[in-house]
């Protein structure tokens, strides 16, 4: 349940281009573990024996990582020194990982569904928090003034898209105290 946000960062490209633009690109993945169930074992034990999501001491069921990466490039005046940002390309890749029963009872396969699908609502709010990152990433730096030059263009890019990272790492953090790590949100489990 718990979200770790990985920043990342790619160099910046020198490229004379006529108007700005920006895209934002997104890839998000599942990755499954599996777990055997046990007729006579409760759901949540089995989970927690099987999870290799292990955080601060405590034991998750769902995990989301998810990575902003970034490129501008700029164009410098010719005129007179200035520079500006002439294109944006911002990119979140996500990937959550959640259990996958196997050999369940019946009644461990309902209640596991809905688990899981609880599971993965709250990993999706994860998602949606690196979107948000990378949309403002992507529309912060492509509105940054013009600059006297181009390395104080990159530099202000680069600790604006790092600043928004921090800010969403926080929101992760809060989405998770709010949830109780997905648990107001259906995703829990009794022994």
């Amino acid at each position: 349940m718990k979200k770790f946000s990985a920043i990342s960062l790619l160099g910046c490209l020198f490229l004379a281009c006529q108007s700005a633009n920006a895209t934002v690109g997104e890839q998000l993945d599942y990755e499954y573990y599996d777990v055997y169930a046990t007729p006579n074992q409760s759901l949540l034990t089995t989970l927690n024996q099987a999870s290799p999501i292990h955080e601060s001491g405590h034991t998750f069921h769902g995990h989301t990582h998810w990575n902003v990466k970034w490129h501008f490039r700029w164009q410098e005046a010719s005129s007179h020194a200035s520079c500006r940002i002439t294109q944006v390309q911002t990119e979140l890749t996500a990937k959550i990982q959640l259990p996958h029963l196997l050999h369940p009872t019946a009644q461990q396969e309902r209640q596991f569904d809905q688990y899981v699908s609880a599971l993965r609502v709250h990993e999706l709010g994860h998602v949606e928090n690196g979107r948000q990152a990378a949309l403002e990433i992507d529309q912060g730096i492509l509105n940054l003034p013009e600059m006297e030059n181009c390395a104080a263009l990159e530099s202000a890019a680069n600790a604006l898209g790092h600043r928004i990272l921090r800010q969403y790492n926080d929101k992760d953090e809060q989405y998770d105290a709010a949830t109780d790590h997905g648990k107001t949100q259906g995703a829990s489990l009794r022994n």
